[in-house]
């Protein structure tokens, strides 16, 4: 199936794609922000840059979107065009994640990964109840959690 704009609107559309300071990502910090929990944003420092971290507790949070992280859900569906191109690009960015996770776990730093299809979309789980897993995961000390909408995953 041919694309439904041409290249230049399309490049242009895909430009406009954010990777920091996301919906799903806003709505965790605000939550996490207002329950007392304090963190730094995007620290390069650590493999992966983390959306969020939190020193104290050695924790990092990641705010995957389920297209550009290839989750099985409904809100990942291969483009029709430029399949190899497509495929290539989103497994190399699940090798990276899992990379960044199993980099910060050696050193010894608790990850939780929340998935976009938690707070967007027919499977998604109450604001409240991502924050309350969210809340709990970094207390509980538990190294490495996933929260993710429906029957997709999670805590």
């Amino acid at each position: 199936m041919a694309d439904v704009v041409d290249a230049a609107t399309r490049s242009r559309m895909m430009a406009g794609i954010r990777g920091k300071d996301t919906q799903p990502e806003m709505i965790l910090r605000r939550g996490l922000h207002a329950r007392g929990f304090r963190f730094r944003l995007h620290d390069r420092r650590l493999p992966g840059s983390p959306d969020l971290v939190f020193p104290g507790r050695r924790a990092a949070v990641f705010v995957h979107g389920c297209f550009w992280h290839g989750h099985t859900c409904p809100l990942f569906r291969l483009p029709a065009t430029r399949q190899e191109f497509w495929r290539a690009k989103i497994e190399g960015n699940a090798a990276r994640d899992k990379a960044a996770e199993a980099a910060l776990l050696a050193d010894g730093w608790r990850v939780l990964t929340i998935w976009e299809c938690a707070l967007k979309g027919r499977e998604r789980l109450p604001v409240e109840t991502v924050l309350d897993r969210a809340a709990e995961w970094l207390v509980n000390g538990r190294a490495h959690e996933m929260i993710a909408g429906g029957a997709y995953g999670g805590i």
